[in-house]
């Protein structure tokens, strides 16, 4: 049985990387006691996949991975309980919010099904871009391409932008995105923040940003347009239920999460808690 883990990852653990947290989570797993399904042969692995890597310094209330189960037949797994036990074996900056049962008909890895993510993105006391943000932010948004230069193993490229950046607006003291994020058209918040900095006609220099990871999503759209879905909605359990049948972006409480009436579990609260050292 296949199960779709979310988790977030905040404070000191914001700089370990993705290989390290790929074998943190190994090692949580067995200390958990989760049946994990193993591969065959003479070095046999754990049989786990990664959604989208974070980029290290980079704080997620939304990282997904997917892991296999050694299901006992007439002996179904409770899903809950199996999530208590690995957050009981977390350290106190990763919480596991959800674990889903991914249906066998909708197997494919976490890591193919990236299409989009959702970033917060807030200015560093004093280092923030000055003027009318959201106006500058609408002609940004009107300009038919957006070049940047990305960095490869075959040297420098010129990438437009434009058509990946699905949403962008002001939240308060934050702008929201909402950035593709599938293999062939990543594009990474910081690039498109600095962008919109030299747009402005601002100093890159003079201003300093942090960046969250919100939530990632696959993209059941017909290819002309988007119906961005996040990954856990893909799964099975009540809240994705809910999900479904209410037709709304966020379901109301996860395996995990607190409602709106309760207090947030630490570190998987409030975005305003989320940073990035790096930027």
């Amino acid at each position: 049985m296949k199960v779709r883990i979310k988790f977030s990852k905040v404070g000191p653990m914001k700089f370990v990387g993705h290989l390290d947290t790929m074998r943190y989570f190994q090692k949580a797993i067995r200390r958990a006691g989760l049946p994990a399904a193993f591969s065959g042969g003479f070095s046999p692995h754990m049989i786990m996949s990664f959604a989208s890597p974070l980029g290290v310094g980079i704080e997620s209330l939304g990282e997904y991975f997917d892991l296999e189960l050694a299901e006992e037949e007439n002996s179904p797994l409770d899903l809950y309980a199996l999530r208590e036990r690995l957050q009981a074996a977390m350290v106190e900056d990763i919480n596991v919010l959800a674990m889903v049962r991914i249906p066998e008909g909708k197997a494919q890895n976490a890591m193919s099904l990236v299409a989009a993510a959702d970033y917060e993105i807030r200015f560093r006391p004093g280092r923030a871009m000055k003027g009318d943000i959201s106006g500058k932010m609408g002609a940004f948004l009107k300009e038919k391409e957006i070049w940047i230069t990305k960095e490869g193993k075959n040297g420098e490229r010129q990438v437009d932008i434009r058509p990946y950046i699905y949403e962008m607006e002001e939240r308060g003291e934050a702008i929201f995105c909402r950035l593709a994020s599938a293999s062939g058209n990543y594009t990474r918040p910081e690039d498109m923040m600095r962008s919109f900095i030299r747009f402005a006609g601002q100093d890159g220099e003079d201003v300093s940003f942090t960046i969250c990871r919100l939530e990632v999503y696959a993209d059941r759209g017909d290819g002309e347009t988007h119906d961005f879905v996040p990954l856990y909605a893909l799964g099975e359990d009540e809240g994705v239920k809910a999900y479904r049948e209410e037709g709304r972006e966020e379901t109301s409480v996860l395996p995990g999460h607190k409602s709106e009436n309760e207090e947030p579990e630490d570190n998987a609260g409030a975005l305003s808690g989320c940073e990035d050292e790096a930027l």
